[in-house]
């Protein structure tokens, strides 16, 4: 089973930053994908950032904004994000996909989400 721990969240006015960070453990052997989704009552679950290899992706709204960046060699990843607008307001998930232990197939997991709330 892999694990996947977020950390980061919480309550920030309209302007401000926050910093999301997301750790991968357990039955997986190397990371091969890494990312940040969120969902709110009113959208879909939508990809927000990502990390693929050397592929970076974020989404339009975002960019300029937001930046991930894996954290060293482990199996984590950093989301920080500045310049805070209520529409960031949602669930942020954390998704992470690799090779299982044996590299005889993929391995894929979703964190159990943690809230942003963007809000004066």
């Amino acid at each position: 089973q892999v694990h996947v721990v977020e950390s980061g969240g919480g309550l920030v006015q309209p302007g401000g930053s926050l910093r999301l960070s997301c750790a991968a453990s357990g039955s997986i052997l190397s990371v091969n994908a890494m990312g940040w989704y969120r969902q709110s009552p009113v959208k879909q679950r939508e990809l927000v950032a990502r990390i693929d290899g050397f592929i970076i992706d974020y989404a339009d709204s975002v960019k300029g904004r937001f930046t991930i960046s894996r954290d060293g060699n482990k199996n984590a990843v950093v989301l920080q994000m500045n310049n805070l607008e209520p529409d960031d307001t949602a669930v942020y998930y954390c998704h992470v996909r690799g090779r299982n232990l044996r590299n005889t197939g993929s391995v894929e997991s979703w964190g159990r989400g943690t809230q942003v709330t963007v809000s004066s």
